[in-house]
């Protein structure tokens, strides 16, 4: 398993587009997927709009972005990379 920890940086938070954007990269991987806040148990599936969406992540809420599987490196490094771009909205 691989995992790093990123900051969502847009204003906005993690509204339905960031999500969207999110599952549709996510999926492009075979790993498993998670997202899982900073400082709760609770651990979401990363290919699932609506899990993600109930997370409620706002602009400043840390998450750590774990993958495993054959891809699992290259999916963290990328969705880590979007989460912090901002989703080319920052």
């Amino acid at each position: 398993m691989f995992a790093k920890e990123v900051t969502i940086r847009n204003d906005s938070g993690f509204h339905i587009r960031p999500a969207q954007l999110f599952t549709e990269k996510a999926g492009a991987f075979t790993s498993t997927i998670k997202i899982k806040p900073q400082g709760t148990a609770t651990e979401v599936d990363g290919k699932s709009i609506l899990g993600l969406m109930t997370l409620g992540l706002q602009k400043g809420s840390v998450v750590t972005i774990s993958a495993d599987g054959p891809d699992e490196q290259q999916a963290v490094a990328d969705l880590a990379e979007l989460v912090e771009s901002g989703f080319g909205e920052a």
